[in-house]
Parts: C-alpha cells; sequence; structure tokens
C-alpha cells in the first residue's frame, strides 16, 4: 500500500459506523453562510447536519448575537440543572457509575480537612496548583450535587476562593492560568446558587481579571497562535471561563470566543489526516481533552461549535488512544511522555458522540480498576458515559499508519487473544514540538507484557532548575545531552556513537497491511546526515507472532561502528553470542541477529544515570550489538524477535530480502 499523498485543507475523512479504516470515504465540505446556519443552530445542543464550515468563518458580532441568546440562568457548562438534578436518582447497584459515584462522594470527603491550594511555584510554573484546584472544584461540585450536602459546596468555595485571593495566576506560563480559569469558571456555573453573593462576585471578578481578559490587555497572548497543545488548553480554559460569566461580560465573552474559534484551529491541525497527535498519547489526553471541554461549552451554551468538530481528522482521533496502547497496558509512549495511562473521560465524549463503543472497548475495565488515577476531569464521566456501555465488533483496523507531520505506525496480531503482539514504529524529526531523537525507534508488546520500551520524558523541572535549555532543539542544545532525548537512549541506530541529525526527518516510504506479511519501511537518511548516505529501517509482524527488525545502510565510512539497541525490562540470559533470551514475569522473548554474522549481544545498564542530571531508570537494560561497515560502506541488521508462546517462524516466513522487495 502506497503512503498517501497530502490532502486538501478541506478534505476530512469520516467513518461510517462499525466500518474499519480501510473502507472509509473522502468527503469535501461545500461552504454554508454561517449567518444563515447560525439563525437554526441557536436553540439547540446538537450540530445538524449540515455543519458550518472549517476553519469557522464567523464574525464577532455573529458571536455576539449568540451569547446574547445564550440562556442566563446556571448551571449551562457540559450539563443543565436537569442532569444535575437527575444525579439525587441512586445508580443501580453494581454499575459503573454507582461506583464512579461512591468513589467521588468518597473522595470529596476526605478533602475536608485538606488546606486550599496555595501560590507556591514549581520552578516556573503554578500549573501543579492550577491542575489540583480543578480536581477538587470538580469532585466537591459534583459531590454536592449527589448527595446534596452543604459541607462539600462551602468546600468548594473555599477553594475558589483561596484561588481568587492571589496576586495572580502566573500569566508567564499561561498554561497555569488557563486551567486555573478552568476551574473557577466551572465551580462558579455548577454552584452558582449555592455560592453567597459576596463570593459570587469575588470569583466572578478573579475569572474575568486574572484569566479571561489577559490576552487582550496585556503582553501575554504569545500562545495565541500556537501549534502544540497550548493553543487548545489556553482557549479551552479561557473561553469556559467567559461562557460561566456571559451574563455580566457579553462583550468580552464574544470576544473570547472569537479569539478561539479563529486561532485554536492553528493546534488542531495536529488531527490531520487520520486522528494522531504528534507530541504523543500524553498529551494528546490533556490537549485533546481540553478541545472537547470547548467544543462541548460552545454547543451547550451557544447552540453551535461553529464548525470546529469538523476539523480534519478530529473525527477518528477517539480512536488513536486504542490504537497506540498496547496489550500490556502502556502506550507507545514517542516524544515526551510516560508509557503508563489512567482511564480518559474524553473518550466516552467521543464514543458516545461518533457511535463507536469499540473505541472504548477496554475502557470501563480500566476505568473500574484504575478509578483514583482517572484525573482531575474524572467526575465528567458521569455525564458521558453510556451505561450499559453498547457492544459492538471491533472496527479498528490491526494495522494503521497515521500519516502527518509526525508519523507513526501500528500492528498488532490481533484485539482479543491475550498473547497477541504488539509494534509501534515512529519517523519524524527530532525538533518537533516535543520531539526526541527517536526517529526509527520501535515498542514492542507480547505476552501481555511489555518487551521493547521508550524511557519516556526526562523531568522538566530537574533539567530547568539546572540553568540548562530544555526546549532548545538545535543540535547543540542541553536536550540532547539528556540519555532520555538522544538516541542513545532509545531502540534505534546510533552510528559512530554519534546523535542524529535534529533537524533531519524519517519519512515512512512503505507500510502495509497485508496480513500474509504487515510491514513499515522508514527512510533514516535525513536524521543521519553526514553519517550515511542511505539507512532505512523496516519492521514487520509475521504471522507466527514474531517480529523482524531490518536496517540497511550504505555509504558509511569503512570501519564505522553501528550500534543496535533495544531497552527493555525483561531479565537478559547470558550475552557473547548472536542469540539472547530475555524473561519477565514468567514470559520470554528471543532475540536473535539473523544479519551480520559474527556478532554478538552485549548488555549495556541503562538503569544507571549516565549524567548527573539524568535520572535513573530501575529495572531496564539495552540488549545491543555492535556491527563494523566493511570496506564498501555497506550494512545489513536483520534481528528476529520471537515470543515464548510462538513458534520460530520458518525460513520462508522470514524475508531475507532487501527492503526493496517487501
Amino acid at each position: 500500500m502506497a503512503i498517501p499523498g497530502k490532502r486538501r485543507a478541506i478534505e476530512f475523512t469520516l467513518p461510517a459506523v462499525g466500518t474499519p479504516e480501510s473502507s472509509m470515504k473522502t468527503t469535501s465540505l461545500s461552504p454554508i453562510p454561517v449567518a444563515a446556519l447560525l439563525a437554526t443552530t441557536l436553540a439547540v445542543t446538537r450540530l445538524p447536519a449540515a455543519a458550518p464550515v472549517y476553519p469557522p468563518q464567523v464574525e464577532v458580532a455573529e458571536v455576539r448575537a449568540a451569547v446574547d441568546a445564550a440562556s442566563r440562568t446556571h448551571p449551562r457548562l457540559f450539563v443543565s440543572a436537569n442532569d444535575l438534578r437527575a444525579l439525587r436518582t441512586p445508580f443501580p447497584d453494581g454499575s459503573l457509575k454507582r461506583a464512579l459515584a461512591d468513589h467521588i462522594v468518597q473522595t470529596a470527603s476526605q478533602l475536608e480537612g485538606a488546606l486550599p491550594v496555595t501560590r507556591t511555584l514549581e520552578g516556573r510554573r503554578l500549573l501543579g496548583q492550577s491542575r489540583r484546584c480543578i480536581e477538587r472544584v470538580l469532585m466537591l461540585a459534583t459531590a454536592f450535587h449527589l448527595t446534596g450536602d452543604d459541607r462539600f459546596a462551602r468546600r468548594a468555595e473555599q477553594e475558589m476562593l483561596a484561588a481568587a485571593a492571589f496576586d495572580d495566576w502566573n500569566p508567564s506560563h499561561f498554561l497555569d492560568v488557563a486551567e486555573m480559569t478552568m476551574a473557577l469558571g466551572l465551580g462558579y456555573d455548577w454552584l452558582f446558587d449555592a455560592l453567597s453573593p459576596e463570593s459570587r462576585a469575588t470569583i466572578r471578578e478573579a475569572i474575568i481579571e486574572k484569566g479571561v481578559k489577559l490576552p487582550f490587555e496585556t503582553r501575554h497572548n504569545g500562545w495565541v497562535r500556537a501549534r502544540n497543545n497550548w493553543g487548545q488548553v489556553c482557549h479551552g480554559g479561557l473561553t469556559i471561563g467567559a461562557l460561566a460569566v456571559l451574563e455580566d461580560e457579553p462583550a468580552l465573552a464574544a470576544r473570547t470566543v472569537h479569539n478561539a474559534l479563529m486561532n485554536v484551529t492553528v493546534s488542531m491541525a495536529a488531527f490531520a489526516p487520520k486522528g494522531s497527535y504528534p507530541e504523543g498519547p500524553g498529551y494528546w489526553a490533556y490537549g485533546t481533552t481540553y478541545n472537547v471541554l470547548l467544543i462541548d461549552a460552545l454547543e451547550r451554551v451557544l447552540g453551535s461549535d461553529f464548525g470546529l468538530s469538523q476539523a480534519p481528522g478530529f473525527a477518528l482521533t477517539g480512536q488513536y488512544p486504542a490504537l497506540v496502547t498496547g496489550p500490556s497496558g502502556s502506550t507507545f509512549n514517542y516524544a515526551d511522555g510516560g508509557s503508563g495511562r489512567g482511564p480518559e473521560p474524553a473518550l466516552f465524549w467521543f464514543a458516545r458522540r461518533y457511535q463507536r463503543p469499540d473505541w472504548i472497548y477496554e475502557e470501563p475495565e480500566l476505568l473500574r480498576r484504575r478509578m483514583a488515577s482517572g484525573g482531575r476531569f474524572l467526575p465528567l464521566t458521569l455525564f458521558w458515559m453510556e451505561e450499559p456501555a453498547p457492544q459492538s465488533p471491533i472496527a479498528m483496523p490491526l494495522h494503521w499508519y497515521s500519516d502527518g507531520p509526525v508519523p507513526v505506525s501500528v500492528h498488532r496480531s490481533s484485539w482479543t487473544d491475550p498473547h497477541r503482539v504488539f509494534l509501534g514504529f515512529k519517523g519524524g524529526s527530532p525538533s518537533a514540538n516535543h520531539g526526541q531523537m527517536d526517529t526509527g525507534s520501535f515498542v514492542l508488546d507480547a505476552d501481555g507484557v511489555r518487551w521493547a520500551l521508550d524511557l519516556g520524558a526526562e523531568g522538566y523541572h530537574g533539567i530547568e532548575s539546572r540553568g540548562m535549555n530544555l526546549w532548545n532543539s538545535a543540535q547543540d542544545s542541553d536536550r540532547w545531552t539528556i540519555f532520555r532525548q538522544m538516541n542513545l537512549g532509545h531502540n534505534t541506530l546510533v552510528i559512530d556513537g554519534q546523535l542524529q541529525k535534529a533537524a533531519g526527518t524519517g519519512k515512512f516510504i512503505a507500510f502495509s497491511e497485508d496480513p500474509a506479511f504487515p510491514h513499515a519501511i522508514i527512510d533514516l537518511t535525513g536524521v543521519y546526515e553526514g553519517q550515511a548516505a542511505s539507512v532505512r529501517r523496516g519492521v514487520a509482524l509475521l504471522p507466527s507472532r514474531g517480529v523482524l527488525i531490518q536496517d540497511e545502510l550504505s555509504g558509511l565510512r569503512p570501519g564505522a561502528k553501528v550500534r543496535w539497541g533495544m531497552i527493555t525490562p525483561g531479565q537478559p540470559g547470558d550475552p557473547g553470542r548472536g542469540e539472547i533470551r530475555l524473561q519477565q514475569d514468567g514470559r520470554t522473548l528471543d532475540l536473535s541477529v539473523l544479519s551480520p554474522g559474527g556478532v554478538a549481544w552485549e548488555i549495556y545498564d541503562s538503569a544507571t544515570p549516565r549524567n548527573e542530571w539524568d535520572s535513573p531508570n530501575r529495572g531496564t537494560v539495552m540488549a545491543q550489538f555492535e556491527a563494523v561497515a566493511p570496506a564498501d560502506g555497506r550494512l545489513r541488521l536483520a534481528v528476529l524477535a520471537v515470543p515464548g508462546t510462538a513458534t520460530r517462524p520458518g525460513d520462508s516466513e522470514v524475508k531475507q530480502a532487501a527492503l526493496a522487495d517487501w
């Protein structure tokens, strides 16, 4: 299957319900006059069939008309008064919603003696306090509506007043402002009738003066056209604050909404064309959750999202977390992010909106097992989750290529087999936002555990507190002196101990979902410029559930040393030969070097920090070997990985052929 070319900006793909990605159709939008459409949409909470165009084409006066027509009663953000009243009707015993409601009330009860948030920065960030405020206010407000117990409302009021009393919400790091505005905006709206008039006035003033007004009246607006998660979070948080107080500040609310509509599209380009996320699944959860909050708030309060949900790839991004999560439960955590994840409330929103329960086929069980790690937006799951959960066949593909500026591919042998194999493979550039020198890297799950892992991000504050420049991606940046960021710390190639080229790019040149030999190939030449004339890596998932990783290099300096490495939590057997067995939790994985001959596995200590600024990577080693370039400068490296429950594939199954012939 050829790698698709660029799509026109106004094209997007929409799946038919229950159909796999391979049968999607491409649809082009025709312009629809926004003014005419608004007249028919302001009174509803869901978009009509003929949606507004994308990107939104609306004047601030039209937004102001929608603001003027909006309800002046509370609550109006994400829920209605009826939704909150319905919480007083007990959920059935044993139901997931009952378990979630009990967890919310229990957690809120534990907050009664906790001190409110304080304006305490960690380095340059107040973000931890802003997020704590959201979690507490949302948990307490929901517990109040579940029980009618006024103690919860008073404790939430205390939390909001404490935040409102801060001198500011740290606008130099504007994410802090956006999340604090979200916290107070939601609490103000959901608890409006339970707050004293004095508290309402104090909280409202803080939302306006310390949040919503800032991009228009101060220099703190560099995020407005951000291409990353900042755009989604900041526009989402401020818009929610503005909609909470729109009856008092209608002009400011209209201006804030219009600002979001005109600019959040820059960061929403991340979803094109197939719903992937360039910053990885961890940042998907952050940016996309705020994108969902923004769209849901606009539709509920103003009757329309003005076309935002028609962004290319947005209608598909609800499947992205499932696609990049392996059967071990760990994600394919490329870029700056950890591999663990808890329940994602936004996924229930996506599944319900697009009628795709297969996108969350494991999410209810994850929620039941890991409710405590559901994050600050967990209570919204009560309103977004359908129960009992609809059942449907899993229509997501086994083999998927993301396309986009940071392309990845995933291959899996099954969605349900307990011994299934999962393989994630990454292209793109180290200089991408939150990028690492992980171009050509892979992760591998088999028999329910992760064998090849990505170490994830180094802690931001620990690096910044040393005066190191973590956010400069130039070739000589401090960023590339950190083990977790450089290619020496990833499952990719290292030539003569050198770094990948930060400005280079690895491009997918082949992808196949053929069950007989599903595979993907990346041209890595751009990230090894000056080190080799050509570098290509292919990965394949064999019918036996074995995995083949093959590299082809040419134009190497004769005598150049090429390191092949894989970081693993598995316990290695004796090295020194061309085969090695890894063991983990009673499972095994055999690694065999098929080419070149005469090389032996070595074990590198990846757990011990290389430098004083590196964090330890406990419980890991790197299985590696080194090949030396011959006089003609050409090398082929081929490694076969065979899980313990699989049979070793025969020679006919392992294609010892050039990548060009795959």
